[in-house]
This record gives C-alpha cells, structure tokens and sequence, in this order.
C-alpha cells in the first residue's frame, strides 16, 4: 500500500524510547520533531528529484535548515534516513475505507495506490525507494515493513467482507489486499502501462473475483498420517 499524503508530518510528542533505538527513530515533541519533519520533509524531495545516489546528509541538513552534525550523529547514513521516512510514510498513511462491500473498498485502495503513484512527486519517491531496496538491505527492510503496515491496516475490509458472507471463511485478508496493488506495481516498474483509475477498477475486480472463488482460502490443516 502506499497511500501516503504528500510530506512527512509531526509525529505526536511522546516518550523518548531506549538509547539503544536505531537511528532516526527518537521520536519526542517539541524541537525534536521539527527538526525530523524538516529533515524527512528534504530526504523526500531529494529521492524525487535525484534518487537514493542523491541522498547526501550534508545537502539534507542545508535543505532542512538544521545542523550538520545533528543530521549524522542522528541519522548516521542515507539508509538510516531513507528507513526512517519509510515509517514516517507509515504513520501518516490514510486510513482504510469503510465502504459497507468488499468491492468498493477494494476499489478505493487501488485508486489510492494509483494517485500515489502518479503523483508528480510520490510517484518518483516510491521508485528511488524501490531501486534503493534491490541494492541496499536496510531500505529493503523499511520497506517491507511500510508495505506490511499498510497490508494490515487494509486487511480489515477483508475480515469484514468475510463475517458479510462475501467471500469464503478461511480467506487470507492479506493476499487479497496485496493481490490489488501487485498489477499496479507492475504496470509501473515493469510494462509502463497507464495507471488510472479503470486500470485501478481492474485491479481491485480481479483481485475480488479471485477471491470470491476461493484462491486466498487458506488451506485446510491435514490430518492423520500419509499411507
């Protein structure tokens, strides 16, 4: 999933977490979280306009107005800080929808990924991300962690549309959300198609009927012994 507003925002003020915290991910009020807005808010644009190789921690602390020194000593490397804006993104997504069916719901998560993928800015973010993760493990990692926070966040209108009666008991709500991005990622990374909303619709309609019929059933526990 990948429905994310346009920048990184303040996270709430909080309790500061143990020093043994990976960088970046100190999140109390006040200054603190200025300085992160500020500094998630230029990694962001920096990935849209030069990619993961443009991810220069001095460039970042001039773009955010902040000191050098608190960039490294709190980030450390562009990796830490790509991750970091990862889980910000996270955070900040917007909330699944609740249209009362399954399809509908489906729908507006496709269209969501769609909007986010061809925002000006969004849509070159998430593909430096996405060629920073095939050559770097930590980004790889804050990836997978992003699109397993949204998956899950999604997954709700799945159990619902199960207690509905409208697909079988026993479906895996996670495949089935991860089913209506996977084309549209494709159609990105892979074969350039357009992205819009009819290809939104086709997506979240397969990915319903697939699931209707059973295909993210998860399979029954077998018993007994083999003959």
């Amino acid at each position: 999933m990948s429905d994310v507003p346009d920048g990184p925002t303040s996270p709430p003020a909080g309790a500061e977490p143990a020093p043994s915290s990976a960088p970046g991910t100190v999140r109390p009020g006040g200054r603190t979280a200025r300085v992160r807005a500020a500094v998630l808010d230029a990694a962001g644009d920096v990935l849209a306009e030069a990619g993961f190789e443009g991810l220069d921690l001095t460039d970042i602390a001039r773009r955010a107005g902040v000191g050098k020194t608190t960039v490294y000593r709190r980030w450390g490397t562009p990796a830490a800080l790509a991750a970091d804006l990862l889980e910000d993104m996270a955070a900040q997504s917007l909330p699944r929808t609740r249209a009362g069916s399954l399809a509908e719901d489906l729908r507006a998560n496709a269209r969501l990924v769609v909007k986010t993928l061809t925002d000006p800015r969004q849509g070159r973010l998430f593909r430096a991300l996405i060629a920073a993760s095939l050559c770097d493990p930590q980004t790889a990692e804050a990836l997978h962690r992003f699109y397993a926070v949204r998956i899950e966040a999604w997954a709700g209108c799945v159990t619902d549309a199960i207690a509905r009666g409208e697909v079988p008991e026993g479906t895996d709500a996670r495949a089935v959300i991860s089913a209506v991005s996977a084309p549209l990622y494709y159609s990105l990374l892979n074969t350039g198609e357009p992205l819009d909303e009819a290809a939104a619709d086709r997506a979240a309609d397969a990915a319903l009927a697939a699931a209707a019929a059973g295909v993210y059933r998860a399979p029954a526990p077998r018993t007994g012994t083999d003959a």
